[in-house]
């Protein structure tokens, strides 16, 4: 007596599942808050609001290079703690992968250091200083 072995479409079976549960979720919050909820429009809440100020000016309207400067300094920042992570958790283990003692200690103050120029060349162009607006830089 042999067994037939089921479809191979129907290993998707609970990944289908779980779609159908999250959707199902997702629609009974949506419905439930409908049909629950206090609807109580007003002109201030129905009014644009956006950073706690009322829009005024063309959306358009042109950038200080300084946004821009901080938005790049906020990923150089990001990546480097996203560099630094790994580093940390094999840090114990780094003498025996390297052969040496302090070459992973060495390599971070290394690595450091760069991005200790980049941060000393930015505040030295004065783009941290916020009081002393120089327009575009």
């Amino acid at each position: 007596m042999s067994m037939q072995t089921p479809p191979y479409i129907w290993q998707y079976l609970p990944l289908a599942l779980q779609i159908v549960a999250a959707a199902g979720l997702a629609a009974g919050m949506v419905g439930a808050s409908f049909l629950i909820g206090k609807h109580k429009n007003s002109r201030t809440k129905l009014g644009a609001y956006e950073c706690g100020m009322d829009p005024v000016g063309d959306a358009r309207g042109r950038f200080s290079v300084r946004f821009y400067m901080v938005a790049m300094l906020f990923i150089l920042f990001d990546v480097e703690v996203v560099f630094m992570l790994p580093w940390a958790v094999i840090f114990r283990r780094l003498p025996a992968l390297t052969g040496s003692r302090m070459f992973g200690f060495y390599e971070m103050l290394v690595y450091l250091g760069f991005v200790a120029v980049g941060l000393f060349y930015v505040w030295k162009k004065g783009i941290l200083t916020w009081a002393e607006d120089k327009g575009d830089l």
